[in-house]
This record gives C-alpha cells, structure tokens and sequence, in this order.
C-alpha cells in the first residue's frame, strides 16, 4: 500500500496547489478601485444610459474595446478590430397617441405594436378575449376590448406574455385591431411606458421591412370609462389615433476580443464570457433626475467580464476564451441574437458560454447563477464563490422566466450550455425594483466592498471552467439537453 501513498498524496497537493494559485491570480488582478472607475465611468451622466444606437452607446463600446486592447486581449480572429458592427432597424415611438368614444378620451397609451394608427368605427368588448368571448360574438373588421391578462391574472408581465396568443385569436376571428385596457397606478404604468413605449429596435432581416398592419394597444383605463361604456351594449364607435411611428436603419457594436489557450488539444474548445453594457437612455424624469444610468443593470456586470479578460489575457487558461460585450440587450436582446447568427468563430467550439446580469441585489452573502443546477460546471462556480466567502445559489424567483431574459438564451437555443452570474438575490423584492430600471441605479449606490467578493468569484469561477479537464455540458433532461448533442454531434 505505502508504495502508492505518495503519489496520492503528490496528485492532491498539487490540486490543491493549483487551486490556490488561481485564486492568488485572481487577487493578483482583480482591483476594487478599478471596478469602482469602471463602473463610474460606465454609468456617469455624460454616458446618458448608453441607449442602443446613440453616440454614447458607442461611446462605450470604443471605451471597452480599448480596455480589451490594454489588458492584451486579442481582436477579433483576422481583422485588427473589437468591434462586431450590428445592423439593426429602428421602429419610433408614437408622437401622438389618443383613444376617444362619446365624450371619452383617454392619451395613457401603449401602442404594443409599433403601428400608426387612424381607425373610427365599432370596437367589440370580449371579456378577457378568450376562445369563449367570441363564440357569439362578430368582430369582423372591428376592433375588440378586452381586460389585460386573464380573470385570474392581470399582473402586467403576465398580461405581456399573454399578448400573442390574444392577438392570434382575434385575427382569427377576423378583427384589425386589439385594445386592453388596465387600471393601474400611474407609477406602474410610467414604469411600463418606458419600458414599452420607446424605440423599437430589430436585428435587419428579421422579416421587419414593414410596419406591423395589426394594431396593438393597452390603454390604461384608471376611471374606468371603457369599462362603463359597455354597460349595456356590447359595441361602440371608437376612434384610435397612433402617429409619428416611422422606420430607419440603425448601426450599433458588439465588443469582442479573444485569448488563446494553454492546452494543445483543449484550447479547441472556447469558453465564452458576455454581459450586455447598454441600458435604457433617457426617460420620464424622477425628481428632476431622467438619466436611467444602469449601474446595476449591467455596467456590473460589463465590468466582471472585463476583470476576466484582464485575468485571462494575463493568465491564460488551458481552454481558450472569447470575451463578447453585447449591445442590444434591453432591446430584445439583439446584440446576441446578432452575434449567433454572425459567428467570428465557428458555434460548435464554444463549449460554455458564462454570461454576466443584474438587475439588483438584496443579499451580499450571495452570488445567485441564474441556472447554476443546469449545468455541469456547477462545482466550479460553488467553489469559487465560497473561496472569496460567498454562496453560489440558483434561481430563487423562476416566475420571473430569467434564464429566457439576457443574452445566455440565445446560445442556449443553439445548444451551448450558457448560465448567468448574477448579484446575490432571494426574491425579486422591493430592494430589487428599487433601482431595476430606474433612475436611482446609480453608482453611488453600490456596495464596492461585496462588488470586490462578487468579482473574484466569477474571474475564479470563469478559471475554474476553463481549466477543469472535463467538457462542461448541460444536465441531461434540460430544456436545451438535445439541442446540445445536435451541436456538439454527442
């Protein structure tokens, strides 16, 4: 026995040293005044809440690129560049938008689909527009009324992911138009609006070279006005008034960089690291403050990869690594969606893709990864969290569908295995809506010091992947399961 004792004993030294080393690594680069400049300057006033498409959007790209550039990462494969230009269509905003009947008129308007609009003539009420509210009911070349949501549900995202399946039947019945209306308070709703009721943007060819014909709107009815309409009646006349939505073609940037690995056979294999650096711009002003300045959401998280790319450019890993800084992302998720369909190097070669989000965070003892238990890289994420004193927790508010809301999806649905590390939350609370989306996302407001923990757990984390000998995968059975092995040809 004793003749196999020290080579046991040698192998688990030498873990153990080599898990202490890049630990040392990852202290060895990863700055807290450095991530506070970051930070600072990422979601300053002069940035203007890095909209898709603006000048300060790009301002922030070419600030990233140059980082890249500094710590030694290398551009993207055969052009000398960082930037992946990504070519999208622009959708305005309304200018005007008014719902009238009788003496009612109502200008708290969503149009949901980005249509001018000039209809006078009947509108149908339908309940809450189910299969049952058009049995004996005509629409045909009218417009119909429903409630949001359902009976049971008229919480606003739920009544968001409702509106396809609405607005299927109702042209299925044969209506041109489809108004919900709500009863909200003006906070929610001024909160909804600006989420919902500025620019729309696509990636170009997505079948987008015209403006949607069917007209969808919510109308926020805090009166109650429609409602009593059809008291006794069924059917009015109504007139909608939409206009000022036009079409133009925008030009916005990815960030890419690239380090090559160690291993002579595993740095084939690409692990990708991504967060998206836009925001919101500008909007509706609270306390005399517009600027959405996105501190949280995702300046952190643009920073951890960043903090990587400096570690890995430094440091490489046995697996080599591909840095991808998304514009687009509150848009609809465009910049990934872009980049999926416009590789700089072949899909089936990134074996992980390690995105970075957040919307908040209410727990410093955390790091919460949004599908941490989906993957086989779970290990190497619980390890490095609790080496800098943090816990590595899955999705504490699935309801919130947040897997299927960054950019990680979009490589999901090609098969990569793609979690997203995020600030440490139990719930989407009050503390999280408190700065999600708002302007009071502001760095100032940051706790530097579980910022300077939380960064290290993902460099650490990123290292542990890159580096553990085995591919990581996802867990069989998971919703992207087979879509993997179609990739990967398992």
């Amino acid at each position: 026995m004793k003749k196999y004792f020290l080579p046991i004993v040698f192998t688990l030294f030498s873990i153990l040293t080599l898990a202490q080393d890049d630990a040392e690594k990852v202290a060895s680069t990863v700055s807290k005044s450095e991530i506070k400049g970051h930070i600072y300057f990422l979601a300053s006033d002069e940035l203007k809440g890095r909209q898709t498409g603006s000048s300060e959007n790009k301002i922030a790209a070419q600030y990233l690129a140059n980082m890249l550039r500094s710590y030694g990462v290398n551009p993207i494969p055969d052009t000398k560049s960082y930037i992946q230009n990504v070519a999208l269509l622009k959708t305005s905003s309304a200018t005007t938008t008014i719902f009238k009947s009788n003496t009612t008129e109502i200008k708290k308007i969503i149009p949901i689909t980005k249509t001018n609009a000039n209809f006078k003539g009947k509108a149908v009420f339908v309940n809450y527009g189910t299969p049952e509210d058009y049995k004996k009911t005509n629409v045909k070349g009218k417009y119909v009324i429903s409630y949001v949501g359902t009976k049971d549900n008229n919480d606003m995202r739920f009544a968001f992911s409702k509106i396809k399946e609405k607005r299927e039947l109702a042209e299925k019945n044969g209506a041109i138009g489809f108004i919900e209306i709500s009863n909200i308070n003006d906070n929610i709703w001024e909160r909804i609006s600006h989420s919902l009721n500025g620019d729309k943007m696509e990636t170009v060819g997505s079948n987008n070279s015209k403006l949607d014909q069917f007209s969808y709107a919510w109308v926020n009815d805090q009166k109650e006005e429609i409602s009593k309409l059809f008291t006794d009646k069924n059917e009015i006349d109504i007139a909608l008034t939409i206009e000022g939505v036009k079409q133009s073609k925008v030009t916005s940037q990815n960030v890419v960089g690239v380090v090559q690995g160690t291993d002579p056979k595993l740095k084939n294999e690409y692990i990708i690291y991504s967060a998206h650096y836009d925001h919101v711009g500008i909007g509706k002003a609270v306390d005399n403050d517009s600027i959405y300045n996105g501190a949280r959401d995702n300046a952190v998280g643009t920073v951890t990869v960043l903090s990587a790319a400096e570690n890995i450019a430094k440091y490489p890993t046995k697996r080599s690594a591909l840095f991808i800084l998304f514009t687009g992302e509150e848009k609809g998720l465009l910049g990934s969606k872009w980049y999926v369909e416009h590789p700089v190097l072949p899909l089936n070669q990134m074996v992980y893709c390690f995105n970075s989000d957040n919307g908040g965070y209410n727990d410093t003892k955390l790091a919460t990864i949004v599908g941490l238990s989906r993957t086989t890289a779970q290990k190497d994420i619980e390890t490095a969290a609790l080496k800098f004193g943090l816990k590595a927790i899955d999705d504490p508010a699935p309801e919130q569908g947040l897997f299927d809301r960054s950019d990680n999806v979009n490589f999901a649905a090609k098969g990569i295995p793609a979690p997203t590390f995020s600030m440490g939350f139990t719930a989407f609370d009050e503390q999280i809506t408190k700065y999600y989306h708002q302007v009071t996302d502001n760095p100032d407001t940051l706790d530097y010091d579980y910022l300077y923990k939380f960064f290290q757990s993902y460099v650490l984390a990123c290292r542990n992947i890159a580096n553990n000998p085995t591919t990581p995968f996802w867990v069989k059975g998971d919703k992207y399961y087979e879509a993997g092995v179609k990739l990967y040809k398992k």
